[in-house]
């Protein structure tokens, strides 16, 4: 979605990008041979708002182009995830909802209802609202009352009209997809209830700078969000951020808690939080500088490891076909002459190419049964589960090649 004039989306002042990653697909797109003439890419800039605080792309595809029928991400497939939106739910049902009679909730980019199922079980009145159908539809099987639309101020009040306000609304991992904010904030504002809580996740600034995973920034990816700027952009749209609690999922998340200003005590976490990333230069665009250089040394560093062990004829293949390993790949400029495939156990992905760099992607027998000398780990944040699963691969002297927080082989 063309951003007019490099104009900040939140406060629509003139911004300027600080780094550019090159052309970059759609980081989803996994494709098949004869769509590799037609492949769309986009030029993926990096800009930091020095007015209202918020880290964006300059550039990003229009919606219909990432979330599709065809939108290869499940939420359900990993166990990892499933429990943690059950911890999610519970959370919301212990804190914020102190009866079930009446209730009604409201997720936005509810996936395939892997959280919404814990309200249905609860009897619940919900709704998930999921762009992408194909997952949307899987939700909808399994009896979820969802909605295939992309969520913005016009669809709150055509809900309100069916549906009536909400109790909570809650997110994981997709508000930062969403390029026009503002409406979304207003959105929500509408449909809460007067003591009405938002609560969402999403990947955290302070880790990504932390870390160096500038893999987080792909075309869904339009913010990574700070303490700062969601209070900013809170405050812009009626809503108050009264608390935040770190999380460890996706490498690094805040959960953010918001209500109608007034309406709740702000905890002592937020001035805690903002004095820090104060402390830590965030709100500063010389960090981004800093961060830039970071980029580039990771670039080089991966980029050089696997030519040599390419020299010493090793074999190195990727562990997991994520959209995240899309920015890594082509930023990187790493093809299969320098990976040999990558392993997924996502169908749809299963026998198709990576954006951009056109890496084959293969079932994970093929890495089960034929154990290479390397493994890129690119599902990093689910490192814990993959090495418990992994333990014959370590032991038969399988390496682990590692590009976060640095470039770093594990035996």
């Amino acid at each position: 979605m063309k951003n007019n004039h490099n104009n900040c989306r939140i406060c629509n002042k003139n911004i300027a990008p600080f780094m550019s990653f090159g052309e970059m697909p759609i980081a989803n797109g996994f494709l098949s041979k004869d769509q590799f003439q037609n492949e769309y890419f986009f030029k993926m800039e990096t800009a930091f708002c020095d007015t209202c605080k918020t880290f964006q792309l300059i550039d990003q595809p229009q919606p219909t182009k990432m979330f599709n029928e065809n939108y290869p991400f499940f939420s359900s497939l990993s166990k990892y995830m499933q429990l943690h939106f059950e911890k999610f739910s519970e959370y919301i049902l212990d804190n914020f909802i102190s009866s079930k009679k009446d209730t009604f909730v409201i997720e936005l980019g509810s996936n395939d209802g892997i959280m919404l199922k814990n309200f249905k079980n609860n009897n619940i009145k919900h709704l998930g609202i999921e762009p992408s159908t194909n997952v949307a539809k899987i939700a909808k099987d399994n009896g979820i009352e969802t909605i295939s639309k992309f969520f913005d101020e016009n669809l709150a009040e055509e809900i309100l009209s069916n549906y009536g306000k909400a109790d909570a609304i809650f997110s994981a991992n997709c508000i930062c997809h969403i390029p026009n904010l503002n409406s979304v904030f207003r959105g929500v504002f509408k449909l809460l209830k007067d003591e009405g809580v938002f609560i969402y996740e999403d990947p955290y600034l302070g880790e990504m700078l932390k870390k160096t995973s500038y893999d987080q920034i792909y075309d869904e990816h339009v913010y990574i969000f700070s303490i700062t700027s969601v209070k900013n952009i809170a405050e812009r749209n009626g809503l108050e951020l009264f608390d935040a609690e770190r999380q460890i999922t996706h490498g690094g998340s805040m959960r953010y808690m918001l209500a109608k200003k007034g309406s709740r005590k702000v905890s002592s976490n937020i001035h805690t939080f903002l004095k820090e990333e104060d402390n830590l230069k965030m709100n500063s665009i010389n960090r981004f500088d800093i961060f830039k250089e970071q980029c580039e040394k990771s670039k080089k560093d991966l980029f050089d490891l696997l030519v040599k062990l390419k020299s010493q004829n090793k074999r190195v293949i990727g562990y997991g076909a994520t959209s995240k390993s899309t920015t890594i790949l082509n930023f990187s400029n790493i093809d299969e002459n320098l990976i040999e495939y990558i392993c997924d156990t996502t169908p749809l992905k299963q026998n198709k190419f990576s954006p951009g760099m056109h890496i084959p992607i293969k079932d994970y027998n093929n890495f089960k049964n034929n154990y290479p000398d390397y493994a890129v780990l690119f599902a990093w944040n689910h490192k814990k589960e993959i090495f418990d699963k992994e333990q014959d691969y370590i032991k038969k002297g399988g390496k682990w090649i590692h590009f976060i927080p640095e470039v770093s082989i594990e035996p």
